[in-house]
């Protein structure tokens, strides 16, 4: 299988008050495609430092990152970020969208900025609300963000994640600003999306969630202290029952 996500020995380090502050401690992992991978871990254990650093949205401070082939560590602020509008969708808990466009605008917002896409105005829209009625939000392309539920703007986020056909999705706690109904309907899509052949890397305290992903990694103080392999042929409770036992024999 493909290697779309390749990390070799990634550490990342902070200066506080000029203390180190060793966020990330030689890591090394590699996401191949379809993959569904979680991140999880105490708060505080750099899950979300890792998720920014390997996809370029915060510098390394040593180690090797490689997207698709491309070695990150040495391209330039430009070139990483046209790899990410380009190649990448992100998805974050607080679901930032621009307060003066409507929803459908904030979705294609993406593929218009893209140098690399060659659609119209036109083809892009199309495209737009072709993903939103996949979503079942086709309803809410002309009103704005402060107009819908938070389960319909973070399945709107997750459409502008797709609008450039990205070869991985980077979530940060994705359903962490949900209640229990919108949570599972936005993993129902993330869930549908990974069936269909993208890959996802998620960072997540939620062992429901996690439980869907193909492939947990558990990460302590900057370290993987574990990885876990759901086994897709049990039930969603079964894998929810068996994560959470691996989880508590880690110290979880």
């Amino acid at each position: 299988m493909k290697t779309i996500l390749e990390v070799k020995d990634l550490c990342k380090t902070y200066i506080v008050n000029k203390r180190q502050n060793n966020v990330l401690r030689d890591l090394s992992f590699t996401v191949s495609e379809g993959e569904m991978i979680g991140v999880m871990g105490p708060s505080g254990s750099g899950k979300s430092t890792l998720l920014y650093t390997v996809s370029g949205m915060d510098r390394m401070t040593a180690g090797e990152v490689s997207f698709c082939g491309k070695k990150m560590n040495g391209l330039s602020e430009n070139e990483l970020a046209e790899l990410r509008l380009d190649e990448m969708g992100f998805i974050f808990q607080q679901m930032y969208m621009m307060k003066n466009l409507s929803v459908l605008d904030n979705i294609i917002l993406p593929a218009v900025k893209s140098k690399r896409n060659s659609l119209s105005r036109k083809e892009i829209v199309e495209r737009g609300r072709g993903l939103m009625k996949k979503l079942g939000i086709t309803q809410i392309a002309d009103n704005d963000i402060n107009e819908v539920s938070g389960g319909q703007l973070q399945r709107a986020c997750i459409c502008r994640s797709m609008i450039n056909e990205p070869a991985m999705i980077f979530a940060d706690e994705p359903t962490g600003a949900l209640n229990r109904s919108s949570s599972n309907e936005v993993m129902d899509e993330l869930e549908r999306l990974n069936s269909e052949g993208t890959t996802i890397m998620l960072v997540t305290h939620d062992v429901k969630v996690a439980a869907r992903c193909s492939r947990v990694i558990f990460i302590v103080d900057g370290n993987i202290k574990g990885e876990y392999n759901n086994k897709r042929e049990d039930t969603l409770r079964q894998r929810e029952r068996d994560l959470n036992n691996w989880l508590l024999e880690m110290g979880w």
